[in-house]
């Protein structure tokens, strides 16, 4: 694994005054430990101390933000699709079991981000929470690294949002609830499939339908406009009409005020783990992904986005539902290779609109 300072002699030339070495006191960015749980069967966990928590997205990036916070790396969620699993060998893991279950804990995230955050540079910028992996994914439960995160960037004044799978977000909601009293924060839920056959077998670590339904009623209840993200949207499996009309009924009966639709999306990583199940569970639909998805093709085609938009606007309109298609108002990139958040105003996107003349800046969806 290529930590940097995971050896206990390891000397960290970037580390705090003393803290130089794992040797007695260990490294901010090496390895402390890896852990095994009975509650956690089949997961290892990597517990690693982190130089930085926030992270700056990069000035091409067509993400309508320009900070985010991952807390973890890998995700017990172990959904089949997921476009982070590439990340996972940039740590020498592979992108398909070990994404799942070898998870990096970065255990000093708050105390790091606290710093961060008192800086005088700091512009108290939106800051996005789930855009990688899941900040509420089975591993919260133990570490509880989000109420610090949480505390400390309302303390700091600075907005943010948390786009998740994870029911986990249900413990957090009054302490939410008291942070959008000191500055905005925003909330979204991402829901894909409703039937629990299928969940159990493309996103078999992640809440039911019914458990993600009733953590939207729960942050409506709170307070909240939780938006929905109903993706990725599975060509011939979740994408016909009846499906998605009974999916945005019982969204809008919990308490949704806005669904983002999309169609899936197939990234490197993700692609060979996903074929690999799909060949598994449904091989009478292989040559038809092959045919939407072909090569290093990484979204449908845009035919059939057309198509799937032209099922679902009607019925977002049927159930007095905001929202539309991530593919809505897109920045002229391909903004629809990444993965979205709640849409926000940053300092990028104010440049970006006004360099295309834009009377707003421009939305990833």
């Amino acid at each position: 694994m290529r930590w940097n300072g995971q050896e206990l002699e390891a000397v960290d030339a970037d580390a705090l005054p003393g803290l130089e070495s794992l040797a007695g006191v260990r490294s901010l960015s090496g390895l402390v430990r890896s852990v095994t749980t009975p509650e956690f069967a089949g997961v290892t966990f990597h517990e690693v101390v982190a130089k930085s928590a926030l992270n700056h997205v990069p000035g091409p990036s067509a993400m309508p933000f320009d900070w985010t916070i991952n807390p973890y790396r890998g995700c017990t969620h172990a959904c089949v699709y997921c476009f982070a699993r590439r990340t996972h060998e940039y740590l020498d893991f592979d992108s398909g079991r070990d994404f799942d279950e070898q998870i990096v804990v970065k255990t000093n995230i708050v105390d790091v981000l606290r710093r961060e955050l008192a800086r005088p540079g700091w512009q108290r910028e939106h800051v996005a929470l789930g855009t990688n992996t899941d900040p509420y994914q089975r591993a919260e439960g133990r570490y509880r690294l989000m109420p610090g995160i949480i505390e400390a960037l309302a303390t700091s004044g600075t907005p943010f949002s948390v786009l998740t799978k994870g029911t986990l977000l249900r413990r957090d909601l009054p302490l939410l609830a008291e942070a959008a009293k000191a500055v905005r924060v925003d909330l979204a839920m991402s829901i894909a499939v409703v039937d629990d056959d299928l969940r159990d077998a493309i996103e078999p670590g992640a809440p039911t339908w019914k458990a993600r339904l009733a953590t939207v009623r729960a942050a409506s209840d709170a307070g909240f406009r939780p938006t929905v993200f109903l993706m990725p949207i599975l060509p011939h499996l979740t994408d016909d009409v009846a499906t998605v009309d009974h999916a945005l009924r019982e969204l809008k009966d919990a308490g949704a005020r806005r669904v983002v639709f999309g169609a899936l999306h197939l990234r490197p990583g993700a692609k060979e783990w996903f074929w690999s199940w799909l060949e598994r569970e449904h091989p009478e639909l292989l040559p038809l992904y092959r045919g939407l998805y072909p090569g290093a093709s990484v979204n449908a085609p845009a035919g059939y986005r057309r198509l799937l938009a032209a099922r679902v606007r009607p019925l977002l309109r049927q159930h007095g539902l905001a929202g539309g298609s991530e593919d809505d108002d897109a920045r002229p990139r391909s903004a629809t290779a990444s993965r979205p958040g709640p849409v926000v105003t940053t300092a990028r996107g104010r440049a970006v609109a006004r360099a295309l003349s834009a009377p707003a800046p421009a939305m990833l969806f």
